[in-house]
């Protein structure tokens, strides 16, 4: 199999040590130029909140169930609320938001980041309770609860799969490892 030049330029600039932080113009730079697509971005970032979501939503769950920190279930009346329910509704609020094509423009970038952000959110805490709807019981900590783990890993490779921010991350590490020099892009050392 042979590995396109910008996968064979990752793997290079990934073996070498790193020498120079990249400018923070630079990065914006690259991301404007990779992420210019409004579907790229979302894709970006709703893999990215739904990732950063699913390890705080079970390091949340951790320490309630430790009784660490200021973390209490919430239990108004007695019932308690499974943070899927915030999931789906954050799912139901951006499904209806995107039928109604808000979000969806490539006019209004920050409204398209917001909804992609809820639906990956939403995404990692419906799916973190896979279990429990599966189940319709409360497994979370017994061996089925493993179950919404497998459901996220399943779901959480599918983002990335189409996550396309390869070339943006290439770029990036290339412009980070030996060989750089203060001031000059990875075009200008290359020709």
């Amino acid at each position: 199999m042979e590995l396109s030049s910008e996968a064979t330029a990752a793997a290079d600039a990934a073996s070498k040590p790193f020498s120079r932080p990249v400018p923070l113009s630079e990065v914006h730079q690259l991301y404007r130029k990779h992420f210019e697509d409004c579907r790229k971005e979302r894709r970006l970032l709703s893999t990215a909140s739904f990732f950063v979501t699913f390890a705080a939503v079970r390091g949340v769950t951790h320490a309630i169930r430790a009784q660490r920190g200021p973390f209490r279930n919430i239990t108004p009346g007695g019932r308690h609320i499974h943070h899927m329910t915030f999931g789906i509704a954050g799912l139901l609020t951006v499904g209806y938001l995107w039928m109604m094509e808000i979000g969806v423009d490539s006019q209004r970038r920050r409204a398209s980041r917001i909804t992609s952000g809820v639906y990956g959110a939403g995404a990692a805490l419906t799916l973190d309770e896979f279990a429990l709807w599966l189940n319709l019981a409360d497994d979370y900590w017994n061996r089925q609860g493993r179950e919404s783990i497998d459901a996220v890993a399943l779901f959480g490779s599918l983002l990335a799969v189409s996550l396309t921010g390869r070339g943006f991350l290439a770029e990036l590490l290339a412009r980070t490892h030996a060989g750089a020099q203060p001031g000059r892009r990875a075009d200008e050392r290359s020709g």
